[in-house]
């Protein structure tokens, strides 16, 4: 304790008086106070206090350690020498103003070139996502188009010393942006503007080829691509027109070529209907021709067996039995007349009367 204060203390338990009384003069009660401890040691121990002190400030201030997260790694550099080997997620300490540590992002990152009218995507750096204009291009003919495409990449890890060292912060605006709209430009100039989408599908894999061999080429491998899609190609108004009036022509000539063939179908269709029928005819005509000679063929064997049948005295029989009709048809009117058929056996009778009850009839 400094010694002004101690003085202070024994003044006040009245050592400064002689013959014990006190300063007041006046006989009072005298007090003893004793400081404490603490009080007593403060001078001795001041030092180390102050020591201490300054070295929670210039901790907090200096703050020599870092804390990595998953997904990102730390670059140590020692007097702006950046270390080979990057530092892993976790606690780390560094050594103030001597040492510096750079925490990068490895996880996947995205650019989007789009259209300044696409107002539809909130773009932010610290959100791993970065929108750019649209990749302008020259078709074969030297016609403007622009195409929309997304390029997911992300920081290749184990080189993140090196490519820092080399292209610094910004290596993505160094690295990925230049090799995706060169890479565009080389693919998609090489076809006439209505061409593009028609071969959409050959001109995405021919991008996404490109950019990753461009990748893979440059020193050290600073990332990996991992994905590139084509979005949009977006033509001049007159190329857009064109290839809508070519549609519509296609279209009227798919739909002239349907008609057609529609009607070639209904074509062959009543044909096969009709030689349907005609067969069908043909085969029925056969059916009553091998029906009516089937019938003829039994007639003619019916009439052959009844011939044999037809002996002398049977038709002697037959001759009697018509005889006697033609007697009986006598006896029943006088004027009938006879009719005899030439070559023939047996005799008509037709019996002409004014009686339509008595007019008969007698034939065999």
């Amino acid at each position: 304790m400094p010694a002004d204060l101690n003085d202070y203390f024994k003044k006040r338990n009245g050592g400064g008086n002689s013959g014990g009384g006190n300063n007041n003069g006046g006989g009072g009660p005298s007090f003893n106070f004793e400081p404490p401890n603490f009080f007593k040691d403060f001078g001795k121990k001041a030092g180390i206090f102050y020591v201490l002190l300054a070295l929670i400030v210039i901790t907090v201030i200096a703050k020599p350690f870092v804390i990595i997260n998953s997904g990102e790694v730390g670059i140590k550099a020692t007097a702006g020498k950046f270390d080979p080997i990057p530092m892993q997620p976790g606690f780390h300490l560094f050594i103030p103003f001597i040492q510096q540590v750079i925490v990068v992002d490895t996880k996947a990152r995205i650019i989007n070139y789009a259209s300044q009218e696409d107002v539809g995507e909130i773009i932010q750096r610290g959100s791993g996502i970065t929108r750019k204009a649209s990749i302008a291009v020259l078709d074969a003919r030297g016609l403007p188009v622009s195409i929309d495409i997304t390029v997911q990449y992300r920081l290749n890890a184990a080189n993140a010393p090196q490519t820092i060292a080399a292209w610094g912060l910004a290596w993505e605006d160094k690295i990925i942006n230049p090799v995706a709209r060169e890479v565009v430009r080389s693919v998609a100039g090489k076809y006439a503007a209505e061409e593009l989408p028609m071969n959409r599908n050959e001109i995405a894999t021919l991008i996404e080829e490109g950019i990753r061999v461009r990748m893979e080429n440059q020193p050290n491998m600073p990332a990996d691509l991992l994905s590139v899609q084509l979005r949009e190609i977006i033509l001049p108004i007159k190329i857009k027109e064109q290839i809508e009036r070519v549609q519509v022509a296609r279209q009227e000539v798919e739909r002239t070529r349907y008609e057609v063939e529609r009607a070639n179908q209904e074509a062959l269709k009543r044909a096969a209907l009709a030689e349907g029928t005609a067969q069908a005819r043909i085969i029925e005509s056969r059916g009553e021709a091998d029906a009516i000679k089937i019938e003829a063929d039994a007639n003619a064997y019916a009439n052959l067996e009844i011939g044999k049948s037809l002996t002398p005295r049977l038709l002697e029989l037959r001759q009697i039995e018509v005889q006697n009709k033609f007697n009986e048809a006598l006896r029943e009117n006088k004027d009938a007349k006879l009719f005899l058929t030439p070559g023939g056996a047996v005799p008509n009778i037709w019996v002409d009367s004014k009686d339509a009850q008595k007019t008969t009839s007698v034939s065999q």
